[in-house]
């Protein structure tokens, strides 16, 4: 059932009152001025208007029609007002004028009379078969919203999708009183579970105690179709959407490992209490191995030694010392033998007596051996007394020592430990027979609890935490093998039987399924299940009767209704949007733009004039304004009274010329956007060439820093001193001039290795042409001719081999020019030497030779007039010794 704050807003909100008045109304492209009593939508005022405008859902913008509407809008005065359930917000384009997510409900059709609007609700409503009455005359629906209604005293279950501007409309299935079941939107996927609530964001908002994307399941402590919180004090029930609730572990409050201790008691103060027998450990840990006196035993208590033992090993207890007049008993190394009293005349007093020095004296008779009168010289206490701090005291009859927590120990004649997670023990109907095998625990640390005597950490199967004390396990009922919280209620049951809400049955109710020997509930969303899960069921309640995919959902799709015959979903008739049944006659809404709802079928709306129907609302503009008739007509015009309501929009534009001063300001603030780009950008290209400098400087090491000495001499005219640039360049020149010269040797050298294969001691019998021997004698070849001398008089190989000189002409072969270009010639410079061309880079060349100095004697003669060839040395009359010529020598 909708809870009665859900429908409050509908009555106690604004209200508008039905009255009709002159008015103009609004869709996006039309107006109409006439008489309505609408009260949906929101009204806009600004000054300057004739009257205020109301607004019926739509989007506006600056250029939306009429004339009147875009005046109203684009108003700087603009304001709303909008009827409840409408957004609120400025007037600001686009202004889209929408219900917010809910249902808005209006007393007389035609959203007309009193308005109230309800929200979404924030938790799940309950889904009750008879719902919340609701008088309404027309209804109007956010987008993506459903809600579902019944009508009359039927037990359908109807689902509304679009505004109905009149319920009188419906069809005959949903005619009549109408009761609101739920508001739901459907902007989820998947969709929510019964127990969350979709937003209109398109999230699930679980409940508390809800978890889950559709919240679907019960987080960590809560349990039941409602989540509750498990009881208080319980730190493990039966939890779960489909968990009983029933405490299955307490909480433990105070343990000892608060307070870092292990076998003792955490007091208020944070100190750790220790049980007998224990005390702080190596590791700091209070209460974690046994105190002097005591040793460990097997099942990890603390015991004492045997009487005389002052200390004894872990395990098997054998003693490692014994107290003063006790010896080792060397047939059982745990016990410490008391040294007999003897006389001084040799005599040895028996048990019950000690020796006063002469005689045997009886011992008191709290001790069954002394060393002395006393009862506190005891060294075995007698029957019904027990050792405890050198003291024989006695036992109650639960074997509890006398002023201690101790046991009373017949095998040692001692008061003993108990166990270490016992608080306190006893034996019950305790006697001198009596052995520690009877002990049991009465408390128990925090964290354990008493089975059977004895302190576990959990209760065993079969058994119960009491919720009287809660530390006695209890012994379930024969039906139960397990029980929690009494002995009747039953988790799990004998005889093969199955626990149902702690009963025991033969079969599972109908909306359980057996589990593990129980009946497990179904999810709330199921009433017929195969698992816990909210995707297992098998079949519905009417609340959410349609079942998808192991789901049981609330509704089918818009376009759709479900059919309780077939249990299903069925498409509506392509004439309606939504529907309750199958038929043209059965539609909620219709899907044409031209048809509004008549009786539950869609007819042609035949809106008068030029309206049309409004998107969203199903019904014409013209049935919501009352349009007086013109005066002889029997149009349905407006009468123009207010202007600008037949006009279309005309966008003016507002601009105006710009003042002497604008205009000037605007072309300053040109200019000085222009003078700051242009600075910009020649330091952009400063920078740039600076950058470009720099690398030259780099690649041809001219990167020389100059100093402010530099300078100063620069300023006053004067060159400073050659720097490591300078140095470079004369280096430079200087590598120049020897590689050149080597050169130059070596190519010397590979010419005389030609011309030294030759014999030129006969004459050729071709006389070389006149340029030829030119070549041969000019200024510039007496390098090569000097350097040939030797060669040219020289043997033939054929004369060399045989030892006759040879008498035909011997062949010549073609010389290489003097004047070849070096591989460092001037010529072949790279660009980077370019720029010491101008420098002198001549060699000295050597004196000349005897035959340089011939040959140029010899030319010169032959331009003083001599004829052709009459230079050329003949072998005739060449052998006196006073010829000049050195060939011939």
């Amino acid at each position: 059932m909708i809870p009665s704050i859900l429908l409050l807003p509908l009555f106690l909100s604004a209200s508008v009152a039905a009255q009709s008045s002159a008015t103009v109304v609004c869709v996006a492209g039309q107006c109409l001025e006439g008489f309505s009593n609408i009260t949906i939508g929101t009204k806009l005022s600004a000054s300057g208007l004739q009257t205020s405008l109301l607004l019926l859902p739509g989007q506006y913008t600056s250029t939306t029609n009429p004339q009147l509407l875009h005046n109203a809008l684009t108003s700087s005065s603009a304001s709303l007002s909008p009827s409840p359930g409408f957004n609120s917000s400025s007037a600001s384009l686009p202004l889209n004028v929408a219900l917010e997510p809910g249902v808005a409900i209006y007393s007389e059709s035609l959203y007309s009379g009193q308005a109230g609007f309800s929200g979404l609700p924030t938790s799940p409503v309950g889904n009750s078969s008879s719902g919340t009455p609701l008088s309404a005359g027309s209804l109007a629906l956010s987008s993506n919203v459903w809600a579902a209604i019944s009508p009359g005293s039927s037990k359908d279950r109807i689902i509304l999708w679009d505004s109905v501007p009149d319920v009188s409309q419906l069809p005959s299935n949903a005619a009549g009183s109408l009761s609101l079941l739920d508001i739901e939107s459907a902007s989820c996927s998947p969709p929510c579970s019964g127990s969350g609530v979709c937003s209109a964001s398109g999230t699930c908002t679980c409940p508390s105690g809800f978890t889950g994307s559709s919240c679907e399941s019960c987080a960590s402590g809560f349990f039941g179709p409602t989540c509750q919180a498990c009881p208080a004090g319980c730190s493990q029930c039966d939890d779960g959407i489909s968990g009983s609730g029933r405490c299955l572990s307490f909480a433990v409050v105070n343990p000892p490992s608060s307070c870092n201790c292990l076998n003792g008691q955490c007091g208020s103060n944070g100190q750790c209490t220790c049980n007998s027998g224990w005390t702080t450990a190596d590791n700091g840990t209070a209460c974690a191995k046994c105190a002097s006196g005591f040793f460990l035993d097997s099942n990890g208590d603390c015991s004492i030694c045997e009487l005389g033992c002052t200390s004894c090993a872990d395990g098997n207890g054998d003693c490692l010392s014994c107290a003063s007049g006790f010896t080792l008993d060397a047939n059982d190394r745990t016990k410490c033998i008391a040294q007999q009293s003897v006389t001084s005349t040799g005599t040895t007093c028996p048990d019950g007596s000690f020796s006063n020095g002469t005689a045997c004296t009886p011992c008191s008779t709290e001790c069954q051996t002394c060393t002395g009168a006393s009862s506190n010289q005891c060294i075995i206490c007698g029957s019904g007394r027990y050792m405890l701090n050198g003291t024989c005291v006695p036992a109650d009859g639960n074997g509890v020592c006398e002023g201690s927590s101790l046991i009373a120990n017949n095998d040692k004649h001692e008061c003993d430990s108990c166990p270490s997670k016992c608080t306190s023990c006893q034996i019950p109907s305790f006697s001198v027979a009596s052995t520690v095998n009877q002990l049991q625990c009465a408390g128990c640390l925090p964290g354990f609890v008493l089975s059977k005597g004895q302190c576990v950490q959990s209760c065993p199967s079969g058994t119960f935490l009491s919720p009287t004390d809660n530390l006695t396990c209890t012994a379930c009922d024969s039906s139960c093998s397990t029980c929690a919280g009494s002995s009747t209620f039953c988790l799990t049951c004998a005889n093969n039987q199955l626990a149902s809400s702690g009963k025991c049955v033969a079969s599972c109710p109908s909306n359980t399924f057996s589990s593990s020997g129980q009946c497990v509930l179904c999810h709330p969303d199921c009433a017929t299940c195969s698992g816990s899960a909210f995707n297992q069921c098998s079949s519905c309640s009417s609340s959410r009767p349609v079942l998808t995919n192991g789901r049981c959902l609330p509704t089918c799709s818009k376009s759709q209704y479900f059919d309780a015959t077939s249990s299903s979903c069925q498409s509506c008739d392509s004439s309606c949007s939504s529907c309750s049944g199958s038929g043209p006659s059965s539609c909620l809404a219709c899907s044409s733009s031209s048809q509004v709802l008549r009786g539950g079928t869609c007819a042609s709306a035949n809106c008068n004039g030029t309206s049309s129907v409004i998107p969203g609302l199903g019904v014409c503009l013209s049935e919501l304004v009352i349009v007086p008739q013109a005066s002889g007509t029997s149009s349905a015009t407006p009468l123009p009274s207010i202007t600008g309501i037949d006009q279309p929009t005309v966008v003016t534009n507002s601009s105006r010329p710009l003042q002497w001063w604008e205009i000037l300001l605007m072309a300053l603030g040109c200019a000085f956007i222009f003078v700051v780009f242009l600075m910009c950008w020649r330091r952009q290209m400063r920078k740039r060439r600076a950058k470009a400098t720099a690398q030259f400087a780099v690649a041809k090491s001219l990167d020389r820093k100059e100093t402010w000495r530099a300078r100063i001499l620069q300023f006053f005219g004067r060159k400073p001193g050659r720097g490591p640039v300078a140095l470079q360049e004369d280096s430079e020149d200087i590598k120049l001039m020897k590689m050149r010269n080597a050169e130059e040797a070596r190519r010397d050298r590979d010419f005389e290795k030609l011309l030294g294969a030759y014999d030129y001691s006969r004459p050729s019998s071709r006389a070389p042409s006149e340029p030829e021997a030119q070549r041969h004698l000019r200024p510039d070849s007496w390098v090569q001719d000097d350097r040939s001398s030797h060669r040219l008089s020289s043997n033939s190989l054929f004369s060399e081999m045989t030892g006759v000189p040879t008498r035909g002409p011997q062949p010549r072969q073609p010389v290489k020019p003097q004047n070849l270009q070096s591989r460092f010639s001037d010529t072949t410079k790279g660009d980077s030497l370019s720029m010491y061309s101008g420098r002198s880079r001549e060699l000295t060349p050597p004196l000349p030779t005897e035959a340089a100095v011939y040959a140029r004697q010899k030319e010169e003669s032959s331009l003083n007039g001599a004829g052709a060839g009459s230079y050329w040395v003949t072998p005739t009359n060449t052998g006196s010794s006073g010829n000049k010529n050195p060939f011939r020598r």
